[in-house]
């Protein structure tokens, strides 16, 4: 089975939001970074990312999550994510990785 990763990006308000969908990973946290970098250089600060869709995450990813939120802070700025509501309950393989790192506390 073959996972298209994709980030798209749009406005909400002051925000901005980029929105990720397949698997967060070696090969494709370079692609995420880059996006995010690329917000802040256009001086937005207040950014959403929507890992509603993200299937998986692996420790590139959750290093891009805590290079943006670093990034962002820099700025005087905000970072928001939105994780699975699916697995919520019954415990996402993206849910559990960010909690048992603590990164759904920051």
């Amino acid at each position: 089975m073959v996972v298209t990763f994709n980030v798209t990006g749009g406005e909400q308000g002051e925000w901005a939001v980029l929105q990720v969908s397949g698997e967060l990973d070696l090969v494709t946290s370079p692609v995420l970074r880059q996006r995010v970098h690329d917000e802040v250089a256009e001086g937005r600060h207040s950014l959403v990312l929507d890992l509603s869709e993200v299937l998986f995450c692996d420790s590139s990813g959750v290093g891009v999550l805590i290079a943006s939120r670093r990034l962002i802070r820099s700025c005087q700025g905000r970072l928001r994510l939105i994780l699975p509501a699916q697995g919520a309950v019954d415990g996402s393989h993206v849910n559990r990785v960010l909690g048992a790192l603590g990164v759904r506390r920051l």
